[in-house]
């Protein structure tokens, strides 16, 4: 039996069309990507052509639900005066919050993930703390630290700490042993393993805390606007219901999604830069 042995021409042809069926897949992979983007406007446009049709034919009142297009109206309004004022007020609010529940959830989630004696001390009071409702703590810490901007901080951090602490015990708990066990090996010290071994093992459960955590202190924000506050967009949902305007009230739910959804695509996007070493399973369709 003859034997066929491929000459360097064949081996070269043939490196050259993987390369060229390989190198089209990240392009390919951006269009399936902004395709899914596209579709999701399919939704939102959908329902606002419906609710247009349904005020319009006199089926609902439009002192209950204004039309999408009086509703673009009064934001045109609202951004020609204090709409930015309040979105800043509640932005600052949340951002200010969130890094400081995030920080201190990183420091005790990290020490309770590694430790299982401190574990055994702190993490059953968190357990319980975590069961509060936000709206729980509002009377208390009105009582402490007043209505001004420490309170609603505060209320923003506790609501932010529980996710981002979770997720990171989790994360660290689902470290392979065996990692630990190669550390153990080359005798790393206790810090070498946090920042060599649990730190990267642990980042996707982290992201997905702090994405968790972010969502949490915009629902805290509003909370905390609604009782005490003379700006921010939850004193604009207080403004709307007070005077008996359901456009108000809808253009500051409208900018609390607008604003969760453009700060969780930022979170995302630093998500997946500091990802980009995984080799997960990404839907293609």
């Amino acid at each position: 039996m003859t034997r066929v042995v491929p000459s360097h021409s064949d081996v070269r042809d043939a490196s050259n069309a993987d390369s060229g069926q390989a190198r089209p897949r990240p392009m390919l992979k951006n269009v399936a990507r902004g395709r899914r983007r596209w579709r999701g406007w399919l939704l939102p446009m959908f329902l606002i052509a419906l609710l247009e049709a349904v005020v319009r034919s006199g089926l609902v009142p439009s002192y209950i639900m204004p039309a999408p297009s009086e509703l673009a109206a009064t934001l045109v309004e609202l951004a020609e005066g204090a709409l930015w004022q309040h979105i800043a007020a509640s932005t600052g609010r949340v951002f200010a919050g969130f890094i400081c529940g995030a920080v201190l959830a990183l420091v005790l989630g990290a020490l309770v993930g590694i430790s299982g004696s401190i574990e055994a001390y702190v993490d059953p009071t968190f357990q319980a703390l975590r069961a509060v409702p936000g709206l729980a703590w509002v009377p208390l810490l009105l009582i402490w630290l007043g209505i001004g901007e420490t309170s609603k901080i505060t209320l923003i951090a506790i609501g932010s700490f529980f996710p981002v602490y979770m997720s990171l015990v989790a994360g660290i708990r689902n470290v392979d042993r065996k990692l630990v066990e190669v550390g153990d090996m080359y005798h790393f010290s206790h810090l070498d393993k946090i920042r060599r071994i649990f730190v990267p093992a642990a980042q996707p459960y982290l992201f997905t805390g702090l994405r968790n955590g972010l969502s949490m202190a915009w629902l805290c924000v509003v909370a905390a606007e609604l009782l005490a506050a003379t700006q921010g967009i939850g004193y604009l949902l207080t403004d709307g219901r007070e005077v008996s305007r359901p456009d108000l009230v809808l253009i500051a739910i409208a900018s609390l999604a607008v604003m969760g959804k453009l700060t969780d695509t930022l979170l995302k996007f630093v998500e997946e830069r500091s990802l980009r070493w995984r080799d997960a399973f990404s839907t293609a369709h």
